[in-house]
């Protein structure tokens, strides 16, 4: 029987996206460190679901339990894709968000209204208990805002503006975000998979493709 799902991140912010959005499940969400497991996982994968599976894979086989991990980003496509897969690490591990999204505005300066297009990726590797491995994606477009703007959410939240709600991802209300963000899409259609395995899928659950 089926109890809870590990999730391997230690991003607090994707927890509670993780927690909200699985809720319907009825399964304890915990993370990582919640479960004891402390490994040092190398994201060498080329792309958004290589680094998911490889993230989910190094937990499982310390818990044997389900296991969820997603590899997400920013891309950007003036700075020819960057920083994509790189996104957590670009520019170094220890430069903040703040000084991050500056020097991507920076470097969009000499862009064009319709070169700023961005968008955010999610990828979503789920591992069974019996090795199986699951995946599914989501993404959201949007455009790279002038200048950071909202309190809310993380990461490059603040410089990612949504045209049709004329805010950026850190202004728009959490209930909002999940139900049209990158991981909000990848999730619930990670959730319709687990749920037709676990009995509990929700009747009205989106496929977020």
């Amino acid at each position: 029987m089926i109890h809870k799902i590990i999730v391997a991140t230690g991003n607090a912010g994707k927890m509670r996206e993780f927690r909200m959005i699985l809720a319907d499940l009825g399964l304890e969400i915990i993370s990582m460190k919640d479960a004891g497991v402390t490994a040092d996982i190398v994201e060498d994968g080329t792309t958004f679901a290589e680094n998911a599976e490889i993230k989910a894979k190094a937990v499982w086989r310390q818990t044997g339990d389900i296991v969820l991990a997603d590899d997400s980003g920013l891309v950007v496509d003036y700075l020819n894709g960057e920083p994509g897969i790189y996104s957590a690490r670009y520019l170094g591990e220890d430069t903040s968000y703040e000084v991050k999204n500056r020097i991507i505005i920076d470097r969009l300066a000499d862009a064009k209204e319709e070169e700023r297009t961005a968008r955010f990726v999610c990828a979503i590797a789920a591992v069974l208990p019996d090795g199986r491995v699951l995946h599914t994606e989501g993404t959201v477009e949007g455009v790279i805002a002038h200048e950071p703007a909202g309190s809310g959410g993380f990461g490059y939240d603040p410089i990612f503006w949504l045209p049709e709600y004329g805010c950026t991802s850190a202004e728009i209300p959490a209930e909002k975000k999940n139900e049209i963000s990158h991981r909000g899409k990848a999730l619930r259609a990670m959730e319709r998979l687990l749920g037709s395995l676990t009995g509990t899928e929700p009747a009205d659950s989106d496929s977020g493709r």
